[in-house]
């Protein structure tokens, strides 16, 4: 079963990598946060596949995508969905229209242009899994993933995600452009599709992501390796312990959640390779992407150009493994 699984998301990603040329790192991200039931913010500039991502994913599984287009005119209820009046022979009453939240797979594009109100709108939905309007809980599907965007570049009419927010997500993914190889693939694999009908492939299905998920519970984690995990948490919280330099740098530390995402994703990303355990090398796989939201820098660090990818860099040079 388990591997008929493994083949099933195998294809699932060659898939989606034959339409999305030269992001590759998005898409095994995408997959890692499927299988780790989590939510994922993509920040990169316009035209890099982040959109077609998605809805590639979306086809090749066969569920249903819902896509918001945040602006600064958004409401809750465009979200959510809300209560309509309907009146009808015997009488009247108040039904729920869902919003474009419930769907499998949700494209949340540049939540950063919606104000904190509309982007609260998706907290209890991202962590709880549930929508609550009007005092009545409604369940979302059982496959259930956001994926959010965000130009980096462009900040006039934006409105910052904080951090309670961006701590909801299991990955960052930052999105690069693609190489010059890549580029050219890109614009005849366009040419190619320009008015061409191609017969739909029989999508995956959602069965193997559950199978997937019941085989990365089992999955084992030494008392090192945990120990592992843990320390490079820790060290965001305590930098001074490794060096004055880090110290300087990170005002704020990561929260729990990131330990709980670092194992989770840890444990996916092992499955991904075949094995039936953890090694240091799949935490160090998955720790930019579960760290890089999840640190809050001092003014020191951003008056000399350090980002939070340096941070983390210099977090696993410095944390011995087990």
């Amino acid at each position: 079963m388990t591997d008929r699984t493994r083949a099933d998301i195998a294809d699932l990603t060659a898939r989606v990598n034959a339409a999305v040329i030269g992001q590759e790192a998005v898409v095994h991200s995408l997959i890692l946060a499927l299988l780790c039931n989590g939510n994922v913010l993509l920040e990169g500039l316009p035209g890099t596949a982040k959109t077609r991502s998605i809805k590639t994913l979306a086809r090749a599984m066969g569920v249903n995508l819902g896509r918001i287009q945040f602006t600064p005119d958004l409401l809750p209820a465009d979200v959510t969905g809300s209560e309509t009046y309907h009146s009808n022979e015997g009488g009247s009453e108040l039904i729920f229209e869902p919003g474009p939240i419930f769907n499998e797979l949700v494209l949340a594009d540049e939540i950063n242009r919606a104000p904190a109100k509309v982007q609260s709108a998706l907290l209890e939905a991202m962590e709880e899994r549930q929508v609550t309007v009007a005092g009545k809980s409604y369940p979302l599907p059982p496959l259930f993933l956001v994926m959010a965007t965000q130009n980096p570049i462009e900040q006039e009419g934006t409105y910052p995600l904080p951090e309670a927010q961006m701590d909801r997500f299991l990955f960052k993914v930052r999105v690069d452009y693609p190489d010059a190889e890549a580029e050219r693939s890109i614009v005849r694999m366009l040419q190619k599709e320009e008015g061409s009908h191609h017969a739909e492939q029989t999508p995956v299905g959602t069965e193997a992501i559950f199978a997937a998920r019941q085989a990365i519970q089992k999955m084992t984690f030494s008392e090192p390796v945990e120990r592992y995990l843990v320390d490079l948490v820790m060290a965001t919280r305590q930098p001074e312990s490794l060096s004055e330099e880090l110290a300087s740098w990170i005002a704020v530390g990561s929260s729990p959640r990131a330990s709980i995402s670092l194992h989770r994703a840890s444990r996916a990303e092992a499955w991904l390779q075949g094995r039936e355990h953890v090694l240091p090398e799949d935490v160090r796989a998955v720790a930019p992407a579960v760290l890089r939201h999840r640190l809050i820098l001092s003014y020191d660090a951003l008056a000399d150009g350090i980002d939070t990818d340096k941070v983390v860099t210099d977090i696993l040079d410095l944390v011995a493994a087990g």
